[in-house]
């Protein structure tokens, strides 16, 4: 049977969903027997292949410029997304920062902290721009699946590799990278999106 293509990033995010993955331990073994993993932050490919993935993994909330870039660049590039943790599912922790200005941010961060003698603030244009709000994942893409936690237990992530996938693959028929036609949503508010059911 042909293996799942799985890319994953991380964005404004601590690292700790993609360290819940390796937590996984043993299972990740038995998970590589039925997919393969492309690009990720701690491989050498750092951007989803140009021929696409099955699945789209991002973590951590949109806040600049480059991660706006590298989500609409796994969006594109996967036949389902998936926001893993509160940060790319809510937003988290860092939508904290909105109820601050943009510059403000900026000042208090590079000027202003008690460490800091004669600092500046970096406006080089190869450096990410701050954005003046942070969001989740679907603040700038469509998102496909939800799995949230800060960070997700890892039994949960190896239950939704393990027995999810299918489902997912079933009610997401897709015709194109980036567009999905759904047969079936859960309902959530005033939009519909998938969440997860683990299985221990």
């Amino acid at each position: 049977m042909k293996k799942v293509t799985i890319a994953t990033d991380w964005l404004e995010s601590c690292a700790g969903c993609h360290m819940s993955f390796l937590d996984i331990d043993e299972r990740l073994l038995e998970l590589l027997e039925s997919v393969a993993i492309t690009s990720s932050p701690v491989t050498d490919l750092k951007e989803p292949p140009e021929e696409g993935v099955d699945v789209g993994i991002l973590t951590g909330a949109i806040g600049n410029s480059h991660q706006d870039q590298a989500a609409r660049l796994m969006r594109s590039r996967a036949r389902v997304l998936v926001a893993v943790g509160d940060c790319a599912a809510f937003g988290g922790i860092c939508v904290l920062r909105n109820f601050v200005e943009r510059e403000d941010i900026l000042k208090r961060g590079y000027l202003e902290t008690e460490s800091t003698v004669e600092g500046s603030i970096p406006r080089s244009g190869d450096l990410g721009q701050l954005s003046d709000k942070a969001v989740p994942v679907n603040g700038i893409v469509k998102v496909d699946v939800y799995l949230p936690g800060c960070p997700p237990r890892p039994r949960l992530s190896a239950s939704l590799f393990r027995n999810w996938w299918p489902a997912v693959f079933r009610s997401c028929h897709t015709t194109t990278f980036g567009m999905t036609s759904p047969e079936r949503k859960i309902s959530h508010g005033t939009q519909d999106h998938h969440f997860a059911r683990y299985e221990d």
